[in-house]
């Protein structure tokens, strides 16, 4: 579709290859952790750091918005062609905690390059996918001849993402007119593996709870009153045990409404995949696959909703026996969401669930940490195509689709500006992100870059024609 000349932006990134890599050693050097308040000046650091360099790539924008917690960066470099779609590339510039003595093999602040690998905190997640833009989007100019993008280009780089995004919400909605986009860009994400380039479709939700359990007034005998009384302990275990039917799906009544059910084509292309259950099960550290009935593992943990009981406590924990009834026990679950399901109606349902099955005499709190939302894109949208198609020029392959357990913001940015949001990821499963020994091999961090600089293009081209 794009006619940007692959070997015009191949020799330019490799021209400028070196200084990149340079560029992106100083940035892993800033140790953004924004879990730690003992770093919040580094954050900003890097906060700052980012928006003058990208002020350098060319960005006539770049500004660093304030939260209540630690900044973003925003950027903007609009093209000369009034019709272009907008797509606004979201990452972010915070890093997971990281020490030497957590098992690093070097300091993980001071990038050490190695067999063709780039070691150091933020190396894949994100700084390194967030900077492969900067080289992109020049490759880009440089091979087509063009004095601005191709596409109007925004940036949206996060500060508090590995701390949970307390405030991004709030962020998008202050900001949403000068965000607003017709398509977002997450490089935040992965592929399946080395040799196996894919895209990401989609991301399930969360909304996760902790119910506490109330019975007598204080720890009482058990000889002179179990079994007369209501136990909290007791009920949490009976709670847990009718979160799931013998199909192992979740029990609770409403659960299941607006779900989107996979197609037969969505099932064939998982089904592509090379996935190997035992290697699988290796990385899990678990010894068998269990889930629902009917549904594949990719299936389960990509494109199924679940419940998981996070943890359950109550009474005596010390040694030996007590023999008591606890006055209290607790219970913290966690629920999966997949497209089409709405978080406010599963909490509700989740409250009504636990209401109707507990007994008299005992009293109950339920808390909600809140709610990120599923997010998911048809693969024949065009935008997608145009991910598709850049990938493929630059891997030089078929790529294939894969979805993400996890959750993200990324849902919070397709309800808050109502755009579609698209996944552009390189790092691989070994990269080992939020652990010791975090690299980005650089050959696939290059095709990244190159990605990058066809994707303007192709989605200006393919959006007009559309």
């Amino acid at each position: 579709m794009s006619t940007t000349p692959d070997s015009a932006v191949r020799a330019y990134i490799t021209s400028h290859r070196e200084t990149f890599l340079n560029d992106l050693a100083d940035w892993l050097r800033i140790p953004s952790v924004s879990a730690d308040p003992g770093h919040a000046a580094d954050v900003r650091r890097s906060a700052e750091w980012l928006a003058a360099k990208l002020a350098d790539t060319g960005f006539p924008t770049t500004e660093i918005w304030e939260t209540d917690g630690l900044p973003a960066v925003y950027a903007s470099w609009p093209s000369d062609d009034p019709d272009a779609p907008t797509v606004l590339v979201y990452g972010h510039h915070d890093v997971q905690p990281a020490a030497r003595e957590d098992g690093w093999h070097t300091d993980p602040f001071e990038p050490q390059t190695l067999d063709g690998k780039l070691y150091a905190r933020g190396a894949a997640d994100d700084k390194g996918q967030v900077f492969f833009h900067t080289l992109g989007v020049r490759a880009h100019l440089a091979a087509t001849g063009r004095s601005t993008p191709a596409v109007h280009l925004k940036l949206l780089i996060e500060g508090e993402e590995e701390s949970g995004s307390p405030n991004f919400p709030a962020l998008i909605a202050r900001h949403a007119d000068r965000l607003a986009c017709d398509t977002v860009i997450v490089s935040d994400t992965g592929m399946w593996s080395k040799d196996t380039p894919t895209v990401c479709t989609g991301m399930r939700g969360l909304t996760d709870c902790q119910i506490d359990l109330h019975g007598p007034d204080q720890d009482i005998h058990s000889g002179s009153f179990g079994g007369a009384v209501p136990n909290p302990a007791t009920e949490a275990a009976r709670l847990a045990a009718a979160l799931h039917d013998d199909n192992r799906r979740v029990a609770i009544p409403g659960f299941y409404d607006g779900v989107i059910e996979l197609t037969d084509r969505e099932r064939e292309l998982f089904a592509e995949l090379p996935f190997d259950e035992a290697e699988w099960l290796r990385t899990a550290h678990s010894h068998a696959a269990l889930g629902e009935a009917g549904s594949t593992t990719l299936e389960r943990i990509w494109a199924r909703p679940t419940a998981e009981v996070n943890g359950i406590s109550g009474g005596y924990q010390g040694p030996g026996g007590k023999t008591i009834v606890p006055a209290a026990a607790q219970l913290k679950l966690s629920f999966r969401l997949v497209a089409g399901q709405d978080a406010d109606a599963v909490q509700q349902s989740v409250r009504d669930w636990v209401a109707a099955n507990l007994p008299a005499g005992i009293r109950h709190d339920l808390t909600f940490w809140g709610a990120t939302r599923p997010c998911l894109t048809p693969l024949d949208h065009p935008a997608l195509q145009s991910v598709v198609r850049a990938m493929g020029r630059a891997f030089g392959q078929k790529i294939r689709f894969t979805r993400e357990g996890g959750s993200g913001p990324a849902a919070d940015l397709q309800d808050v500006l109502g755009a579609p949001v698209l996944f552009l990821g390189i790092s691989v499963p070994s990269d080992g992100w939020h652990a010791p020994n975090e690299k980005v091999e650089l050959d696939l961090l290059m095709k990244g870059v190159e990605t990058a600089a066809h994707l303007w293009g192709d989605l200006a081209e393919s959006w007009r024609t559309a």
